[in-house]
């Protein structure tokens, strides 16, 4: 094999992206991401054999080096973009990007931005509809003024957790790759988040326990983001799991071999296994309106999402409708795997 034979191989074969090489119509060298796409046996074989896809084909056949954007190579409806070079007269190198990630951070990006403006639009359109009706008929019965301005503080009160909300999201991405370093009891951060509901449970009569071992192994954490954790999964405990008289809320902590595990407890109504695998999505709510009517803004599990994936831990959800709902997380202990 010629030295420059050994080179190509070398170089597409070093690609992580499915690469060919094609001289005249046949593929000369494809790298092992190419075959897996396209074939083990494509090597040697024509390229109008080995790639169905007319756009790609043509593309390729025509000569001119350049981009194109492809999708139903692979998998149904995949999108691709595929970046064809001159490497000698009739020969051609071929590489396919794969823009899944791309598309689906865009159109995550896309949802976020609309869910945020339809948020704030919603208590802003309350804010200006009753600030306006104050500015405009000063001879309001002083009843219905009182009413129109609890109203609008309420509106711009759930608008600034809303803003405080997005803004803490934002600063848990950007420490995302920085690895917390502060030695931290978990228990003594869980309770110091309980000290904090007291707000949260409102005229609810609703008990918090906490039940954590004396001697529990320390994690490494940022201080602010785990009470902050703590504080949402309270305070969701708190508005959907209160409903009964004489419910509970329960925090659990434990060791569990190299980890410590951390579990909300509540005993309201639960969440359908259909809503499960979305409840981390930011403004998703199971029930808008109760939601709403509570407080809530729809980010407080996404932000502990966050939190739990820049401590490098974990978060699991149990539900059964009827019976309640347990939150887990589980973190590294200090110096555990």
């Amino acid at each position: 094999m010629a030295d420059h034979d050994l080179n190509q191989r070398s170089l597409v074969d070093a690609l992580d992206e499915p690469a060919l090489v094609i001289e005249g119509l046949t593929i000369s060298v494809a790298n092992p991401a190419a075959r897996e796409l396209l074939g083990q046996s494509i090597e040697g074989r024509d390229i109008r054999l080995a790639v169905r896809q007319p756009e790609l084909l043509e593309h390729i056949l025509s000569g001119h080096p350049g981009d194109l954007d492809v999708a139903g190579i692979g998998d149904f409806g995949r999108p691709w973009r595929v970046a064809v070079r001159a490497l000698d007269l009739g020969t051609v190198f071929v590489r396919l990007i794969d823009r899944s990630d791309n598309l689906s951070a865009e159109k995550m990006r896309v949802d976020f931005v609309a869910n945020a403006s339809h948020e704030l639009r919603t208590p802003l359109s309350a804010v200006l509809g009753y600030a306006e009706t104050l500015a405009d008929d000063p001879g309001l019965p002083p009843e219905t003024i009182a009413t129109f301005g609890r109203t609008v503080r309420d509106e711009a009160g759930r608008m600034l957790r809303i803003v405080e909300d997005l803004m803490s999201l934002s600063r848990i991405e950007a420490d995302r790759f920085v690895a917390p370093e502060e030695l931290l009891d978990l228990g003594k951060v869980a309770q110091d988040a309980i000290a904090n509901a007291s707000v949260a449970r409102g005229k609810k009569k609703c008990d918090i326990t906490i039940d954590a071992p004396k001697t529990l192994p320390k994690v490494r954490g940022d201080r602010g983001q785990l009470v902050q954790l703590f504080d949402n999964l309270v305070s969701n405990a708190l508005r959907y799991g209160c409903d009964k008289p004489g419910a509970c809320i329960e925090v659990k902590l434990k060791a569990a071999g190299s980890r410590v595990e951390a579990s909300v407890i509540d005993h309201g109504p639960g969440i359908s296994r259909a809503h499960l695998p979305r409840v981390t999505e930011r403004f998703y709510r199971v029930d808008e309106a109760r939601s709403r009517e509570s407080g809530g803004t729809g980010l407080g599990l996404a932000i502990v999402k966050h939190i739990v994936e820049r401590h490098r831990g974990s978060l699991a959800i149990d539900s059964k409708v009827g019976v309640g709902t347990t939150v887990t997380v589980s973190l590294p202990a200090a110096g555990g795997a």
